[in-house]
């Protein structure tokens, strides 16, 4: 299998949540293996700098993916202005770290509506699509409190192994129609020494994000090279799901 396995040439991909972090670390990846990308984000100053980081294979659209009501025309309008979706990332994410007795009701579905129902909604309107053209690959990003028992993050957990669930079950129900179905469960980054390094330079702390794994794997998972994988959950965590 040569090189050009890995490539995303004539591909387009929306990513939610792409504009910072290990999501525009993907985008970045993705656009250097010949894709464009549309980033989808609720932050128009943060979405026009990763543009212009990215240049011309870039676009991005402004939303917010829990208004699950208008995820329908969000998907119209990418592929009325940028074309046919052949690649969805669910990316985007919110945290919440605290004792399971101490979280609301109104934060607990802020958590599932931001992870899982947008998710949900997103992969049926592209799947709708791709399903349609016979062509696309769909990627979660799933978390390692979906492979194992992390204290203090319940609705997070319980949100990012939905993901792992709807992945494996999109995957039953798409794949026999060229679109695969796969996620990623990223590992973490986050040392006291690199705290350090980082506090009060966020550009630096941007740099090595997008230098992380989980770019290649997106690009891997998307690519020719993976047309046999769908269903999957591929941890990119330096073997920290192997014991913890």
């Amino acid at each position: 299998m040569g090189a050009n396995a890995f490539r995303l040439d004539g591909q387009l991909a929306l990513v939610t949540g792409g504009g910072t972090g290990l999501g525009y670390g993907m985008c970045q990846a993705m656009v250097e293996a010949g894709a464009r990308v549309v980033i989808a984000g609720r932050r128009e100053e943060v979405l026009r700098q990763a543009c212009e980081q990215l240049g011309s294979a870039a676009g991005s659209i402004r939303c917010d993916v829990t208004a699950l009501a208008g995820l329908p025309g969000l998907v119209d309008e990418v592929e009325r202005r940028f074309g046919p979706l052949t690649i969805l990332v669910n990316n985007a994410g919110i945290h919440l770290k605290k004792p399971t007795v101490d979280v609301s009701d109104a934060e607990a579905n802020a958590v599932f509506q931001t992870h899982l129902f947008s998710a949900y909604a997103l992969s049926r309107e592209c799947g709708r699509r791709m399903l349609t053209r016979r062509q696309g690959s769909i990627i979660m990003i799933a978390s390692m409190t979906a492979l194992f028992g992390i204290p203090l993050v319940s609705a997070y957990s319980a949100a990012k192994t939905g993901l792992v669930g709807l992945t494996r079950s999109l995957a039953t129900e798409f794949s026999p129609h060229g679109v695969r179905v796969n996620a990623i469960a990223p590992g973490w980054f986050d040392t006291a020494m690199n705290r350090a390094a980082f506090q009060g330079d966020p550009a630096r702390l941007q740099k090595i994000l997008a230098r992380t794994p989980m770019g290649h794997a997106a690009v891997y998972l998307c690519s020719p090279a993976a047309k046999f994988v769908t269903g999957v959950v591929l941890p990119v965590d330096g073997g920290a799901s192997i014991g913890f």
